[in-house]
């Protein structure tokens, strides 16, 4: 919505489609989100795709460069580690955890970030330029509380790290954004659940980050920043943006 506040062209993909269950009943669908898009100024363009599905990922960005006929900007957000998922356990030893947080955080985390990369990166090569932006979380290389988590968001920083020293001669960026608590559905849901009822003070809507992936696309000396994760209330402070509710939101911090 916020790229669709900028004037983009926005390829708005996941699972969640009209008229079929969405991904764990929650509310929302890629048709709802690309409407909103345009709603905002720009043009929402809805795609189904399983990311953890080759074969859709590619035919997405086949259709992408059909269409487009090329891409500026990738944003990596698609996430399952939080599908089938037990709050109350998030910070278990390493030894309790399931094992099908595999699934979740790697394959549906940083294989999809990968896989996606790779299909863009061609596209962006053609045009001399482009911003890979993966989603990510960060805190001055703090331990995330579950081993699971820590080493696939670790594994997304390093990802962008690589990806910018291979890119750069190509004029390509690649930047991880780091949000705090974002407030979706499922993570409102959590705090309720646990009878938390002080979350709306400390948690970010999602359109915070949204906000920070426009300020990083319209910087023209972004190749500055390629390579590096930055916090997203950083970037607030730095480019001078605000949340929906008028807030700027300090950079997410662990407690010491």
């Amino acid at each position: 919505m916020a790229l669709g506040e900028a004037g983009a062209i926005v390829y708005v993909t996941g699972r969640s489609v009209r008229g079929q269950p969405t991904t764990e009943n929650l509310p929302g669908t890629i048709e709802d989100t690309a409407e909103a898009v345009t709603a905002r100024g720009g043009r929402g363009i809805p795609i189904r795709c399983d990311h953890t599905v080759d074969s859709e990922v590619e035919a997405l960005f086949a259709r992408v460069q059909q269409i487009q006929g090329r891409l500026d900007i990738l944003v990596n957000n698609a996430w399952g580690g939080y599908e089938q998922h037990d709050y109350r356990k998030f910070g278990a030893p390493f030894h309790e955890q399931p094992l099908h947080h595999w699934d979740g955080m790697f394959t549906a985390g940083v294989r999809a970030a990968m896989v996606a990369s790779r299909l863009a990166i061609p596209m962006m090569i053609r045009e001399k330029h482009g911003l890979i932006l993966n989603i990510s979380v960060w805190d001055r290389d703090k331990f995330m509380v579950n081993v699971f988590y820590d080493v696939a968001k670790n594994a997304i920083n390093r990802l962008t790290f690589g990806l910018a020293q291979e890119l750069k001669p190509h004029n390509i960026a690649a930047v991880a954004l780091a949000p705090g608590f974002m407030r979706t559905e499922r993570v409102a849901g959590a705090f309720e659940a646990a009878g938390n009822k002080d979350y709306l003070n400390f948690t970010e809507s999602p359109e915070y980050v949204g906000r920070g992936v426009v300020a990083v696309a319209s910087d023209m000396n972004v190749m500055q920043k390629s390579g590096k994760v930055l916090a997203v209330g950083d970037l607030a402070a730095e480019y001078g943006f605000t949340d929906i509710d008028g807030r700027r939101i300090p950079a997410f911090r662990l407690p010491d």
